[in-house]
């Protein structure tokens, strides 16, 4: 971590604490709808859909408020706070609409997180250090996504499978993250001009809308990643398995995460992105076609890398392509498409397991995966045109 900005690291520890609770329960989650309340596949897609749907919304919302206010943190405390304060929602759940308002309170709080904090990131870094910057901040929030898991899986032994006493204890490292917020710095910014919503996209530049449009097709076929774990679950992974796949897949992120990063600060990061989406392609057919229960160990591990390769260095290219006076509502709006493109692929996703059969959830997720990468390859982003875009 050496050389990186402190906002860099102070805003990595807060996400890693938020992680750490949000991830204890994600593994846990469709399996307690699933064999404690009695939910089939599709409603769990739908839950899930529905809550990313809500933190989508208010991505777009939140960074352009960030932008018009000139302040960013006050989004970031309050974001982690409610996310937080939602986990214990889940253990008072005697049926999935109660899980499904949890996940929503949570999701409302990423929202209205997400986008300021990445703004924030991309303030506090110069322009060639983003792809770095933001390749750290995913390993070290991808570090509580590892140890949230196996935190759970020490939970579940000390207290006899009790998932809503763990759904409850949960909070703790949720509120330390929140308290962590108070110690990132920002220097207050000019508040930049409202503009109706027709206004902010005309001024979007094209090669961003590109950018957006492409992405989008992803998005739609970008199921939820608990079918990923009812996956597992249906070859026979016990949930103590699925938990350490799980577990496997997040190390693999955080730990490719900064290379891949500084990789598309010296190399571009269009084809980062392309070869990311080329890996998600072939993990899911493998998801598809399952033959043996080893193979899922395998996937998990591989399905890091594309995550490492495109979710912060997705962000750092839509960083590129707009100037800094909008970076919030771009990237908000980036988050904005990508969930509510998420809510159709995972409702659809559910559909398809219960309808056809697992196979075909993955096969319709590779597919779309398949055609963005030839999109992106396409787009016509070169330096020269990130610099014009971005007013540098």
């Amino acid at each position: 971590m050496r050389g990186l900005h402190p906002n860099v690291v102070r805003l990595g520890l807060v996400s890693f604490f938020a992680d750490v609770a949000s991830e204890m329960l994600y593994p846990l989650t469709p399996i307690f709808l699933s064999s404690v309340l009695g939910a089939p596949a599709s409603v769990i897609g739908l839950i899930e859909g529905v809550a990313e749907a809500t933190a989508s919304l208010l991505k777009v919302v939140a960074g352009r408020w960030s932008d018009r206010s000139g302040r960013r943190r006050p989004f970031l405390l309050f974001g982690y706070t409610l996310s937080a304060l939602s986990k214990p929602l889940l253990a008072l759940a005697a049926g999935w609409p109660m899980v499904m308002g949890a996940r929503i309170a949570d999701r409302f709080g990423k929202g209205m997180r997400s986008s300021p904090r990445d703004a924030l990131l991309a303030d506090s870094v110069a322009p060639e250090m983003r792809g770095r910057a933001f390749g750290w901040h995913r390993a070290m929030d991808t570090m509580g996504a590892v140890v949230g898991p196996l935190l759970a899986l020490l939970l579940i032994s000390m207290t006899n499978d009790n998932l809503r006493l763990i759904f409850i204890l949960a909070v703790i490292p949720g509120l330390l993250g929140a308290i962590l917020v108070l110690f990132v710095k920002e220097q207050r910014r000019a508040p930049s001009p409202a503009q109706a919503p027709k206004a902010v996209w005309a001024s979007l530049p094209r090669p961003f809308r590109l950018y957006l449009l492409a992405w989008g097709v992803f998005a739609l076929a970008n199921s939820s990643d608990v079918f990923l774990i009812l996956r597992a679950q249906s070859i026979g992974f016990s949930p103590t398995l699925v938990v350490l796949a799980y577990a496997l897949y997040n190390l693999t992120y955080a730990g490719a995460s900064p290379f891949l990063g500084h990789l598309s600060d010296r190399m571009g990061r269009k084809w980062g992105l392309v070869g990311g989406l080329l890996v998600f392609t072939a993990v899911y057919l493998g998801f598809a076609f399952l033959a043996f229960s080893w193979e899922v160990w395998l996937l998990f591990a591989v399905y890091g890398l594309y995550i490492a390769a495109t979710d912060g260095v997705g962000k750092a290219l839509a960083v590129d392509l707009v100037p800094a006076e909008i970076r919030g509502g771009a990237l908000g709006l980036l988050g904005t498409v990508s969930g509510l493109a998420t809510l159709v692929a995972s409702t659809l996703a559910g559909y398809l397991w219960s309808a056809v059969g697992p196979w075909a959830t993955f096969v319709y997720g590779a597919a779309g995966a398949l055609v963005c990468s030839v999109l992106i390859a396409a787009l016509p982003i070169s330096s020269a045109k990130i610099k014009a875009a971005a007013g540098g």
